[in-house]
């Protein structure tokens, strides 16, 4: 396994480390369980950065890194929703559109010739927006800069899935067309 994957599954352990932490009765839980977020942030731009330069990019790398960042992401907006420190109304267009992706690459990746849709501006920039949001919500900023920047991610979460989409789109019809 790849340093970039070790990295990822990294991530992906950071998950229930962050859930064990946000049922417990810890002191300032919402700072600690931002700071794991800011982790997981920080070291999916490490392996990424890694896995370019030193030309180490793999198939399963290209799966286990986004599925690490949405089931992050996901833990992140359901955990602060049952707080009530996001609304249901930003919970519920993330959640629609990241299950709509994950069956999507799914799709893609077990029927049709193991392709996988790579990270593209659209999301990266949705997602640093994401991470703006939780930080503005974790530094106790105004509720309103909050739902501001929440609403921008929404917003930019949307754009990236119709990017996403076409994508996908033109990856069905280029392999009906080739058979």
């Amino acid at each position: 396994m790849t340093l970039p994957n070790l990295i990822t599954v990294f991530r992906i352990i950071l998950i229930p480390v962050y859930l064990v932490l946000f049922f417990s009765d810890i002191e300032d839980k919402v700072f600690i369980l931002g700071m794991i977020f800011m982790i997981a942030g920080v070291s999916d731009v490490l392996d990424g950065y890694i896995a370019r330069r030193f030309n180490l990019m793999s198939k399963l790398g290209a799966a286990l890194d986004p599925f690490a960042d949405k089931m992050m992401s996901f833990t992140v907006l359901v955990t602060f929703t049952m707080i009530g420190l996001i609304p249901v109304w930003i919970l519920i267009p993330m959640l629609v559109k990241e299950i709509i992706m994950i069956g999507g690459g799914l799709i893609l990746y077990i029927k049709h010739g193991r392709a996988v849709i790579p990270s593209n501006k659209y999301g990266k920039v949705a997602t640093f927006s994401l991470y703006a949001a939780i930080l503005s919500i974790v530094f106790n900023l105004s509720m309103t800069i909050s739902i501001i920047l929440l609403s921008i991610t929404v917003t930019l979460n949307l754009i990236a899935f119709y990017n996403y989409l076409k994508i996908f789109r033109k990856l069905l019809d280029d392999e009906k067309s080739s058979l």
